[in-house]
């Protein structure tokens, strides 16, 4: 009986008894969760402009019961199933983390690492949720509420891309290495955008804009919102600019840097038409939310497929003879 090496390498997500059902399963679990991810952020902008934020009083049951039928309307339905949405979300995060421990071996090594921030993340999403509801709407609450999702936008995004870039790159040839100055573009990109997200929540928590328009109070917050458009603005389409530079064979990284800069000028259009329209429609309104989530999602997909994985933990296939 002698044990020799394999002659051919492992492909970055096979394992020694080759690719297997978790190997095909975790990326299709990431992509769906973030899709969740990106509707969650979405009900929860749909639940604000509703004005239903409290339309379930206690938490984590609405009106004291799992199924609150007697109390129900469209207000109710937004937080009931914004609620739900969290719920599942947790369940699928906790199932990524234990498929990334059990079959840790067939994977990169960031992963496990990545799904348990991930679950941790959204325990604090749960809480925050809790507080959001305790607290009357306190907005610090609910800014943070949205940081916490964004977050995990961006980092479930940013995982899934990175299993994609994996899997592709055991079916076809190594593409030319990325220059050092790329990689700071998507995370400075990411940065200015996440953080224009969160004074449009500081904001929008605050009732901000309608205040300012009809009112004439609060108005910096409108303004603070808008002048860190500009800067996001201007990073994310130097990021497609830039990805016109990088050597051949980079054609997943120029489409989601292309996807984004689609995505801002969507989110410019939809922001002047939110300010122009008062406010008064609430479907460009949450369009103008579901947008930033996409947005941030691109950009932590970017992240996935720019920076350097390291290899899976595989152990080196052995042959019995």
């Amino acid at each position: 009986m002698a044990v020799a090496p394999s002659a051919q390498p492992l492909s970055p997500l096979r394992s020694a008894a080759g690719e297997s059902w978790p190997v095909r399963l975790v990326p299709v679990l990431t992509a769906h969760l973030v899709v969740a991810l990106v509707a969650l952020v979405a009900i929860g902008g749909a639940t604000r402009v509703m004005q239903a934020g409290l339309a379930c009083p206690d938490w984590p049951l609405c009106y004291g019961v799992l199924w609150p039928g007697r109390q129900w309307n469209l207000q109710v339905f937004l937080e009931w199933f914004h609620r739900l949405d969290a719920f599942l979300v947790g369940v699928a995060l906790l199932l990524l983390f234990a498929l990334s421990l059990r079959f840790r071996s067939r994977f990169p090594l960031w992963l496990p690492w990545s799904a348990g921030l991930a679950l941790g993340l959204v325990a604090v999403q749960g809480g925050l949720g809790a507080l959001t509801v305790l607290s009357q709407l306190a907005a610090p609450t609910v800014t943070l509420h949205l940081a916490t999702a964004l977050s995990l936008v961006l980092l479930l995004s940013a995982m899934h891309q990175g299993l994609e870039r994996l899997a592709a790159a055991s079916a076809a040839p190594a593409a030319g290495e990325l220059p050092p100055w790329w990689f700071p573009l998507p995370v400075l990109a990411a940065l200015l955008v996440g953080g224009q997200c969160l004074l449009g929540a500081a904001m929008a928590s605050r009732w901000a804009a309608p205040l300012c328009l009809q009112a004439g109070e609060g108005c910096r917050w409108l303004l603070l919102h808008r002048q860190g458009a500009y800067p996001a603005a201007v990073a994310v389409l130097s990021v497609a600019a830039a990805s016109l530079a990088l050597p051949a064979g980079r054609g997943r990284i120029r489409g989601l840097a292309f996807a984004a800069a689609g995505l801002v000028v969507v989110q410019v259009v939809l922001g002047v038409l939110t300010l122009r329209l008062q406010l008064a429609v609430p479907a460009v309104t949450i369009a103008h939310q579901l947008t930033a989530a996409l947005l941030v999602g691109v950009l932590g997909g970017l992240w996935g497929v720019s920076f350097p994985s390291p290899s899976v933990s595989a152990r080196p296939e052995v042959a019995h003879g």
